[in-house]
């Protein structure tokens, strides 16, 4: 079987927007959206720091489900961080591996220390399997 490669850059998608870790939850769904997107990147602090990720669904379990105030919570709260990230060129072969060994769904795609997109599980093992035909 011949092996395939295919740069994450490739599946992701795009996204710069990044929310400080100090945003309310209130200004992290204001952001979300404006985007139509279901999960922001949370900028580092500084360069030795590492990039976090909120997500609807911790917005939902963390702060609607136990009833905790949008104005009053911070992000930096219920992100998760370190979030995983691969890098732009990786093939996602490698990416789905990642993914999969860590029950991810999504990861931030980062190029020279920069948070460049998204990848989800989802669009690169459909993506790979068009690759081959399936």
């Amino acid at each position: 079987m011949e092996r395939i490669y295919i740069p994450v850059r490739d599946v992701m998608t795009p996204q710069t927007e990044l929310v400080n870790g100090l945003a309310t939850m209130r200004e992290a769904v204001a952001l979300m959206k404006s985007k139509g997107i279901h999960a922001l990147i949370v900028d580092k602090r500084d360069d030795t720091d590492d990039f976090g990720l909120i997500t609807v669904n911790e917005i939902a379990t963390e702060v609607i489900e136990p009833n905790r105030s949008l104005d009053r919570t911070s992000v930096y709260e219920f992100m998760v961080k370190p979030a995983l990230s691969v890098h732009v060129d990786k093939n996602i072969r490698y990416a789905i591996r990642i993914l999969s060994r860590y029950g991810e769904t999504r990861a931030i795609v980062t190029e020279n220390g920069v948070a460049v997109g998204f990848v989800t599980l989802a669009d690169m093992v459909f993506h790979y399997l068009d690759a081959q035909g399936a």
